[in-house]
């Protein structure tokens, strides 16, 4: 791990940060993100115990990360509450929110509840060569649950939920292993139920 000055680092949250409004402010993240990776970048967040989502370069990055993956999402904000530096290992730690355009009947934001973030290390010249993001991906599909009851979910991400429940991968998606058959999925199903019902 390399060290950088703190000052440096400092100035990279800030510039990352700026990016972000920006990316916010037109909907279009690989315009103001992509140049912030190297060529060479890892980005990955999971996707539940089977699934992993990986782009390698800055390329992938650009078209799955902040292209695909963005789609419907280009209105929403993700504002960052709590940024840590670690200039001694270059790492840097920022915690957001995911909050939807619409709101509800209350006038509350439709907004993703628990924790998300992103993990980065940095490589100098101001880029990240490495990011990892984390949420609560319970949440997240709870909150577009209620934005599709609520006939508020964009048609893009209607039409990935559903390539997805066709089983079609969305690109830098990776199977971690081989999902559990339908047998097993019922004998999981209906001991799930026997514990609910009699606690064993």
């Amino acid at each position: 791990m390399a060290q950088y000055p703190r000052a440096e680092l400092e100035e990279m949250v800030e510039r990352w940060l700026a990016a972000n409004r920006n990316a916010e402010k037109e909907g279009n993240w690989p315009k103001y993100l992509g140049a912030m990776y190297t060529d060479d970048a890892e980005y990955r967040w999971n996707m539940g115990p089977n699934e992993e989502f990986v782009a390698r370069g800055r390329k992938q990055i650009e078209e799955w990360a902040l292209g695909v993956q963005m789609e419907g999402f280009e209105e929403w904000r993700y504002p960052y509450h709590r940024i840590l530096i670690d200039e001694k290992q270059g790492e840097v730690i920022g915690f957001w929110k995911q909050v939807a355009p619409a709101k509800r009947e209350d006038g509350t934001n439709y907004e993703v509840e628990g924790i998300g973030g992103s993990w980065f290390r940095y490589a100098g010249d101001f880029k990240w060569n490495w990011q990892r993001d984390f949420f609560d991906l319970g949440n997240v599909k709870a909150l577009l649950f209620e934005l599709a009851a609520d006939g508020k979910l964009d048609p893009a991400v209607k039409k990935k939920i559903s390539r997805l429940a066709k089983g079609q991968l969305l690109p830098g998606h990776e199977r971690l292993r081989e999902n559990p058959g339908l047998l097993k999925r019922i004998k999981g199903g209906l001991s799930m139920v026997r514990i609910a019902l009699l606690g064993r």
